[in-house]
C-alpha cells in the first residue's frame, strides 16, 4: 500500500517563501504522476500543481500560476512545491497526492487521485 507523508509546512509572513515536501513509500515512484492540493476550512479541496512520472511536465492551479514551483527526485522518492510570494488567501492544509495508474497523465481534480498524505498546515500571516 503506497503511503504519502508530507512535511515543512509551518507559519510565515506573507511575500516569504516556504518549502513543502512529500516522501513516498515504494519503488513505483519514479512511475506515478503526482499532485499537490490543499483545502482551507470550509472550502473544498483544490488543485495546486502536478507533475508528470518523469517530471519533464508540470500543471499548476491558476491561483499560484508563477509563485508556486513543483518539483520531483526519482532517486529519494521525494516530491516537492516550493512556495514564493505567499499570500494569506495561501493558508490551508496542503496534501500530497498519487493516482494508482502508472504513467499516467496529469490529473487535476481530486477524485482522480487515490492516495493521500494526511497534510502539512502551512498558514501565512498578514
Amino acid at each position: 500500500q503506497v503511503q504519502l507523508v508530507e512535511s515543512g509546512g509551518g507559519l510565515v509572513q506573507a511575500g516569504g517563501s516556504l518549502r513543502v515536501s512529500c516522501v513516498y513509500s515504494e519503488r513505483t515512484f519514479s512511475s506515478r504522476a503526482m499532485g499537490w492540493f490543499r483545502q482551507a476550512p470550509g472550502k473544498e479541496r483544490e488543485f495546486v500543481a502536478a507533475i508528470n512520472w518523469s517530471g519533464r511536465s508540470t500543471a499548476y492551479g491558476d491561483s499560484v500560476k508563477g509563485r508556486f514551483t513543483i518539483s520531483r527526485d526519482n532517486a529519494k522518492n521525494m516530491v516537492y512545491l516550493q512556495m514564493s510570494s505567499l499570500k494569506p488567501e495561501d493558508t490551508a492544509l496542503y496534501y500530497c497526492a498519487a493516482p494508482d495508474r502508472l504513467y499516467s497523465t496529469l490529473y487535476t481534480h481530486p477524485s482522480l487521485y487515490d492516495y493521500w498524505g494526511q497534510g502539512t498546515q502551512v498558514t501565512v500571516s498578514s
